[in-house]
């Protein structure tokens, strides 16, 4: 390929729509290269250009939402394309079968069901078995998947909610808060209060 320009657009899970996320994960990843008709490319090098217009360092919470909502626009967008273009994969593994069905049971019952072993049960496989499963098709365990899952929604409300800590840890299924708060430190390198305080900057 010669004379080609290269964007990249990081973007952390918590500042995904949810429903962006689960096409990402569980339709969409992994990704292949996609042939864009002209007017789509131009709109997307149109909202990629707003995305770094916007990413220009201000103070203003404002600007930080509108951002948000331009990458948002740039990742709906895009997975628009890959679902018009990309035909129904019909060669799933079994690990890949087994790993769906987790993710799509974590992401409806990850606020009461902690253990491995009881999503284990739920699809009437042993532990090791789903673990295998879930390592060999996204590469990390069971245990990782919960616990970024739980990571993940704290983070959405810490940012966009104004519960408390101790409010937040309960609905996410955690009657101790104390150890939440370790969980949630250990896992981002920070204490919740600290996550809340730097996105409020």
């Amino acid at each position: 390929m010669e004379q080609a320009d290269f964007y990249l657009l990081a973007i952390n899970n918590e500042n995904l729509h949810v429903e962006y996320l689960k096409s990402l994960e569980q339709t969409i990843m992994p990704a292949r290269p996609l042939s864009l008709e002209a007017d789509i490319f131009s709109i997307l090098e149109q909202t990629i250009a707003l995305c770094e217009k916007f990413f220009e360092p201000k103070k203003d919470k404002p600007y930080t939402s509108i951002l948000k909502d331009y990458c948002n626009a740039f990742v709906g967008l895009l997975i628009g394309q890959y679902l018009e273009q990309e035909k129904p994969a019909t060669n799933f593994s079994r690990y890949d079968v087994v790993a769906n069905e987790f993710k799509l049971l974590l992401e409806r019952d990850f606020t009461t069901i902690k253990r491995p072993a009881e999503f284990a049960s739920l699809l009437h496989i042993s532990t090791p078995y789903l673990n295998e499963c879930v390592r060999n098709a996204t590469g990390f365990s069971v245990s990782y998947h919960i616990r970024q899952r739980i990571i993940l929604e704290a983070k959405r409300l810490l940012y966009h909610s104004d519960k408390s800590v101790k409010e937040i840890a309960s609905e996410l299924g955690y009657d101790d808060y104390a150890y939440f708060s370790r969980l949630f430190s250990k896992q981002t390198g920070m204490t919740a209060l600290a996550f809340r305080n730097k996105n409020l900057d």
